[in-house]
C-alpha cells in the first residue's frame, strides 16, 4: 500500500476547504489571529468608537449590546450599555457577548482581559486600519463578522461615489495652485500624520498639498515625527496651518499662535490656523467623507456659500 505524505501546507489548503464547504469563512486580524466565522455574531461589544459607528452604518443596532466610554456617534450609541477595556472581565461576560470588538492598542495593553473572555468562549477580535488603503477591507471584514456584506459593499460604493465628486470640484487645479498645508496630530510633541494616514488621505482629496509629506511615523502608526525646526523651515511656503482635536490633541487656535518662533509662519501671520474634530479626519468611517468636505472648505472658502466650512474653528 502506497504512503501518502501531505506537507503542512498541503494539510492547510484542505482544511480551508472544508471549512469553506461548510460555509465558514475568515480572516486574519490585525493583532495576528486567524478569525473563522461559521456564521453571524448577535450580541457584540464594540470597544471602540469607530467599530460601534460603522456597525451602526451596517444596521446593526439590536445586535450591539454595549459600547466603550465616550461614545459620541451616532446619537443612538449614547444609549447602549457602557463598558471599558479596564473593567474586570466578568463584568463583559455577564452581558453574555459572542463577539468583543477591540483594536491593537487593546490587544497589546490589555492581554489579560482578551484572554480571559476568550477563554470563555467569546470571540475577541482586533480590527483597527492603519490608512485610506485599508478602510474597504476594514468596513468588509465587519461585514463577514456580522453577516452584513451586502450592506458594507453598499458603504463602499457611496464612499466611492461622494469621494468622487468632492475631488472633482478642484480636479481642475494645478498642483502649483493648490493651498499648502502643514497637518498637526499633537501639538505638545509637533507631530504630524504618516502619509499613509486617514487625514492626509482627507486632506489631499480635498485638494490640498502636505508639506510634511516625508514625516517618518511612529512605530508604524498614523502619528509621525516632524519637529519644531522643521515647522519653522516651512514659514513662508505655509499657507495653512491644521491641527485635529479630540482627546490626542487638546490645543486651541491661540495656543497654536502662540507658540515660541510661530510668528513667522504665513500661516499664523495670515491668521489662516484652523481645527477640525479628529472624528470627522481619522476616524475610519463614513464621516470621512465630511471630514473632505470640511476641508475643502477651509482650503477653497468660494466653494462654500458661507465662506470657510462648517464646523472648522479658526
Amino acid at each position: 500500500m502506497k504512503r501518502i505524505v501531505l506537507s503542512l501546507a498541503a494539510i492547510f489548503c484542505l482544511l480551508a476547504a472544508a471549512a469553506a464547504l461548510a460555509g465558514e469563512r475568515g480572516f486574519i486580524d490585525d493583532s495576528g489571529q486567524e478569525v473563522r466565522v461559521a456564521s453571524p455574531y448577535k450580541r457584540i461589544i464594540s470597544l471602540y468608537g469607530a467599530h460601534t459607528e460603522n456597525l451602526f452604518s451596517l444596521g446593526l443596532d439590536q445586535e450591539i449590546i454595549g459600547v466603550s466610554p465616550n461614545e459620541s456617534h451616532p446619537p443612538a450609541a449614547l444609549a447602549k450599555p457602557v463598558f471599558s477595556y479596564r473593567d474586570d472581565p466578568e463584568r463583559l461576560l455577564a452581558a453574555r457577548p459572542d463577539l468583543v470588538l477591540i483594536r491593537p492598542m487593546i490587544m497589546r495593553g490589555y492581554r489579560g482581559l482578551v484572554e480571559s473572555l476568550r477563554r470563555a468562549g467569546v470571540a475577541v477580535v482586533s480590527l483597527q486600519p492603519t490608512g485610506a488603503d485599508d478602510l474597504f477591507a476594514y468596513w468588509h471584514k465587519l461585514g463577514l463578522l456580522t453577516g452584513r456584506e451586502a450592506q458594507a459593499r453598499a458603504m463602499t460604493r457611496r464612499f466611492q461615489g461622494e469621494l468622487a465628486r468632492l475631488k472633482s470640484r478642484v480636479a481642475a487645479v494645478r498642483t502649483e495652485e493648490r493651498p499648502r498645508v502643514y497637518f498637526e496630530s499633537v501639538h505638545r510633541r509637533f507631530k504630524t500624520f504618516a502619509p499613509f494616514a486617514m487625514s492626509i488621505f482627507a486632506l489631499e482629496a480635498a485638494g490640498g498639498v502636505n508639506l510634511a509629506a516625508g514625516a517618518d511615523s511612529v512605530r508604524g502608526s498614523n502619528i509621525a515625527e516632524f519637529g519644531k525646526e522643521r515647522i519653522l523651515s516651512l514659514a513662508a511656503r505655509l499657507d495653512i496651518y491644521l491641527a485635529q482635536t479630540g482627546p490626542m490633541n487638546r490645543v486651541s487656535a491661540a495656543e497654536i499662535k502662540s507658540e515660541p518662533g510661530f510668528a513667522v509662519l504665513k500661516a499664523v501671520r495670515e491668521n489662516r490656523v484652523y481645527l477640525v474634530d479628529e472624528q470627522l479626519v481619522s476616524r475610519p468611517t463614513l464621516r470621512l467623507l465630511q471630514g473632505v468636505e470640511l476641508l475643502q472648505g477651509i482650503l477653497y472658502p468660494r466653494l462654500t456659500a458661507g465662506g470657510d466650512a462648517a464646523g472648522a474653528r479658526p
